[in-house]
């Protein structure tokens, strides 16, 4: 492939609601640069870049899939991103290393509970974002109130700078309005050919006072089109794409386009925003780091004269090359068979092979420079967030935080040939998916996997089957509670042991107290110099967090607590590391079992769709499963129903509202927060888990 300059590179990802036709969107792309010669389809099971078997079955984008094109002399390098909740960590990660993103909205249901997820993770990345309302063809599509909720819901500035010729079966094509041009779109040939018409006279008002709003928003930020607009002198095209491009690039305005990627209509227009619009790397800000050895600040620029760096967004296992890591090269060259720094492990790794990959498919080149994407072979111990660079200029850039899981199920063998394989692939799984845990139970013998919602943990388990040939007995979906303290509480502990030789003494007192929830855990030293020697505090607050892992009510990880060292005493020969990480642990126990010990469960924010004929089925049922009813809107024939609900009520929850309303309701579900678990709820579940 020929090699770009950076202002003619641009990396983006397609983010969306799950089913607002984001892969739709990315096969017609691929379509109209060349990079496929037929259109892929989600119902037919041929997109190409959902090429897991489970994905073309589901119709469902599983994992984030990278391919390349280019339009107009730019290239684009593409990550398609799903859309369901349970994989949101694909969307995550894939954020941290985009300079820029398409938002898709259906027209249909406008911003729906995950596009305000995607929405606030793309704005925790600062990645300036284009919008493309689709589906306008469809019943019940409506632009204006998409516009709406996007003010309403994401409290943002969308410019428009298209809307639509008509809607629904009427829909025809846009009105631009840079360009005071309709463009329709030849239903033939996968409409490759589109042309350009003058605005209706029904259309021109619209049109009009859309293009006077468009104006007047980028005045905003230019004082040149300001005065050109104070004093009546015309305004340029150029003038209008330079001044949005600037907005988009500072995240301060985010333009609207519209169209129907199914029928083919508006991709080429957004093809042509994200070249005008979306940042190349150069027009992002130089990626902060620290500098590994002074322990200061530093940065990188896109240029290939800077020392390398880049980050690993994804580890993928490929059965035919081994493991695939996925990399955002930020700054400086890399060439195949040379060696990185990986700064998180302090070890050097070598890069046999450099792939760009297009979806499941590959092709091998010599080198990768600043503000590309590539695939390394040859990463054995790398992991999703760690940064690579070079032992001469050491780097390391902000490792991502990534949501826990919330549901857990317990797995075994099914044979000893089996019981070799599950562990090997247990591990790849994690590699690949840091949402999901796998722990050992001790007590019970078995392997315990977690993951975010039943239909993630479902997705790796036949992974495992088809892909790592392993059988396993799967046990029931459990939720994964956790634990905190609703008092203050002191205790003390004196460690002494002797038997004959050295022997051990620590001795501290603790304060434990709750702290704001989702807080996690806060270790403060408020111990008198001289008391306990500064090099055992460590040992303290490891102890501490080492018994948090294993609750005093049943055995689930305990968060939100704040442990202050108030005082102790050391020996000086006896003293040790360990003897303070055993008295640090069995006093945090003694206070935490009388600091009034609650359980909590993890809550879930939900969105109902139902026809009216079965609302009053579908509200019955939600509330008898615990849920706050906290609104509803109506829709066109239908009522959507938001409520926070338990994730242990939630079970089976799909079949239920199917039967309720004979299969035209539909739902969909995201992490809340974790909240108790009311007194009654939580003496049955300790009963049941205790086993009496």
């Amino acid at each position: 492939m020929e090699k770009y300059q950076l202002e003619n590179v641009r990396n983006i990802g397609i983010m969306a609601h799950i089913d607002a036709g984001k892969t739709t969107t990315t096969e017609r792309i691929l379509f109209y640069t060349g990079k496929v010669h037929r259109v892929g389809e989600v119902d037919e099971g041929s997109a190409t870049m959902d090429w897991m078997e489970q994905e073309k079955e589901r119709g469902i984008t599983i994992t984030s899939a990278a391919t390349t094109c280019v339009w107009n002399g730019t290239q684009i390098n593409i990550i398609d991103t799903p859309g369901h909740v349970d994989f949101t960590v694909e969307v995550e990660r894939s954020l941290m290393v985009l300079d820029g993103a398409i938002i898709i909205f259906s027209a249909v249901e406008g911003v729906e509970p995950q596009s305000e997820t995607v929405w606030r993770q793309a704005s925790k990345y600062n990645t300036p974002r284009i919008v493309f309302i689709n589906k306008m063809d469809r019943t019940g599509a409506d632009f204006y109130r998409t516009i709406g909720m996007m003010e309403e819901r994401l409290t943002t500035k969308p410019v428009l700078v298209q809307i639509p010729l008509g809607k629904e079966e009427k829909f025809e094509g846009i009105i631009d309005l840079i360009h005071m041009k309709v463009i329709k779109w030849q239903d033939k040939m996968w409409g490759i050919d589109y042309y350009e018409e003058e605005i209706p006279p029904d259309y021109l008002n619209e049109a009009s006072e859309y293009r006077e709003l468009l104006i007047e928003k980028v005045c905003d930020f230019d004082e040149n089109i300001t005065r050109k607009y104070v004093e009546e002198e015309p305004i340029t095209e150029d003038d209008i794409i330079e001044t949005i491009r600037k907005g988009t690039i500072e995240n301060k305005l985010q333009p609207v386009l519209c169209g129907s990627a199914f029928k083919n209509k508006g991709v080429q227009k957004l093809l042509d925003a994200v070249v005008d619009f979306l940042p190349s790397p150069l027009d992002r800000p130089p990626i902060e780091g620290t500098n590994i050895v002074t322990g200061k600040p530093d940065k990188r620029f896109a240029r290939n004269s800077e020392p390398f760096s880049a980050i690993v967004f994804k580890i993928a296992t490929d059965f035919h090359v081994g493991k695939l890591a996925f990399v955002r090269v930020y700054s400086g060259e890399i060439e195949e068979g040379k060696s990185v720094y990986n700064t998180n492990l302090k070890k050097h790794e070598r890069v046999n092979r450099i792939l760009l990959m297009h979806a499941n498919k590959r092709r091998q080149v010599h080198s990768v420079s600043s503000g590309n994407i590539a695939a390394f072979i040859g990463l054995k111990q790398s992991r999703t967030g760690h940064t690579l660079s070079t032992l001469k200029h050491p780097i390391i850039f902000e490792t991502p935080t990534f949501p826990e899981p919330v549901i857990s199920v317990a797995i075994e063998p099914l044979s000893q040939q089996d019981s070799e394989k599950l562990g090997s692939t247990l591990r790849a799984l994690h590699d690949e998916d840091p949402t999901f845990e796998v722990k050992y139970d001790d007590e019970t013998g078995q392997t315990i996997i977690s993951g975010m919602g039943e239909l993630h943990l479902d997705v790796l388990l036949n992974r495992m089957i088809r892909e790592f040939s392993v059988k396993a007995k799967i046990g029931n979906p459990h939720v994964a509670y956790k634990e905190t303290i609703r008092n203050q509480q002191f205790a003390e502990e004196k460690f002494v042991k002797q038997t004959g030789g050295k022997g051990q003494y620590a001795h501290v007192k603790l304060c434990l107290e709750p702290s704001t929830r989702g807080k996690g855990f806060i270790f403060e030293n408020e111990v008198r110099e001289g008391r306990i020697p500064k090099e055992f505090i460590p040992a303290v607050r490891k102890g501490i967090y080492e018994a948090m892992e294993n609750g005093v009510l049943a055995g689930f990880p305990m968060v939100d607590i704040k442990a202050v060292l108030t005082d102790g005493s050391y020996h000086s020969v006896d003293s040790s590391d360990i003897a303070f990480r055993r008295a640090g642990s069995i006093a945090f126990y003694k206070a935490a079992e009388a600091a009034s010990p609650v359980l909590l469960e993890p809550v879930m924010e939900l969105e109902i769709i139902s026809p009216e004929m079965y609302l009053g089925e579908v509200i019955k049922d939600i509330q008898s499963r615990r849920a706050q009813v906290l609104g509803m809107r109506q829709r066109e024939g239908s009522r959507i129903i938001e409520v926070f609900v338990p994730l242990a009520e939630m079970f089976g929850y799909a079949t239920t509202l199917r039967s309720l309303s004979q299969g035209r309701a539909v739902y969909s579900m995201q992490f809340h927060k974790y909240d108790f678990v009311p007194q009654e709820i939580q003496a049955k579940l300790l009963k049941r888990i205790r086993g009496y």
